[in-house]
Parts: C-alpha cells; structure tokens; sequence
C-alpha cells in the first residue's frame, strides 16, 4: 500500500489516513492484549458487536449499563466500552435484527438477542472466542499489575519524607538517614 507521513505523524493511505502509533509511542497487541500507558486501545467494531451478541446469548437480557458492567466484570475492570460507543452499536444491532430491544420502563431499554444473533455468533465463533480470550486476558493482566497499593505507598513516603526534612530542625544528617532508609527499601524491593 502507498503510504506517505505528514509532518504531524499521520500516515496517509489511498483509503484514507490514521494516525501513525509508533509516533506516539504506541505499542501493538502481543499475547497480553493491546496496551498503551496503562490503557486498553478500543476493541474492533466487529469484535465488541460480536462480544455484545455473546454476552447477551451467555447472561440474557440487558439494559445498556448492565452491559458495560458485563465487560468491567469480565476484564477485571481493565476495559469496558464508553456509553458513546455501546448505545450506538446496540442500535446498529437492533437494525440488524441480531438483538431485540424492548421498553423496560421509564427511559429504559432491554436488549436481548435474537435468533438471527445466535445465528450470526455460531457463523463467527472463532472469532468471538478470540475476543473473549483477549478479554479474559486483561481481566489476568490486570490483576497481575494492580500498582494502586504501591502508588499509595509510595505517596504516603514522599509525603512523609518531604514533611520531615522541610522541618525547621532538618538538618544534612537528616538527609542522610532518610536516604539510608530509602535505600534500604529499594533493596529490599530488589531482593523479593
């Protein structure tokens, strides 16, 4: 494909452009899903309608919340789409004839699937169970990596060391058994 880049890190392409990711220092999928700064890039059009069809097939009906609380409970809160991005599929889905949707009082919609969206999960079920497994595998990495102990820990420590050497009576001796004591955490951070 012909591509050229713009001075602004856009790759131009003969169907359109995107924005190139290596020049914001985007790292692509691997076997842990696709990460970016501690975020999930989007999953696929394809993919979330293909996940939305099968969580409504595996749980039952949903109001669009419940759903975005379907997938946060099954990434381990690491993903779930944006109201933005869930209530506009829903409604494709529901053109499609793929899901039904029906008044649950007030304001509220219930979606549940349809015969022709079993069908079309049963056509594409490598597919969905790909989806899945990418999933579930943000649901393991982000229990493998939930920093928000150590980044309260590590608050509380800047906060205490700052206080205690901006003290009147700080002194460079001071300094220095603070840093001793850092030191020693980091070593023995080291040793776990």
């Amino acid at each position: 494909m012909n591509r050229q880049k713009n001075h602004s890190g856009h790759h131009f392409e003969r169907h359109g452009f995107r924005k190139d990711r290596s020049a914001r220092g985007e790292r692509h999928g691997g076997p842990d899903g696709d990460f970016h700064r501690g975020r999930v890039k989007r999953f696929r059009r394809d993919e979330l309608r293909l996940m939305v069809l099968g969580i409504l097939s595996e749980t039952g009906p949903h109001h669009g919340y419940d759903l975005i609380g379907k997938f946060s409970e099954r990434s381990g809160e690491a993903y779930a789409p944006s109201p933005g991005v869930l209530y506009p599929l829903l409604t494709m889905l529901a053109e499609m004839d793929l899901i039904e949707e029906t008044e649950a009082g007030g304001n509220k919609r219930e979606y549940r699937i349809a015969d022709a969206g079993r069908a079309q999960i049963e056509k594409d079920r490598e597919n969905l169970d790909a989806a899945f497994a990418r999933l579930d595998t943000l649901r393991t990495h982000a229990r493998r990596t939930n920093a928000g102990p150590v980044r309260r820990a590590m608050g509380n420590l800047r906060t205490a060391a700052m206080q205690r050497l901006s003290a009147e009576n700080a002194d460079e001796e001071l300094t220095f058994a603070v840093a001793a004591i850092l030191d020693e955490a980091a070593q023995k951070i080291e040793r776990l």
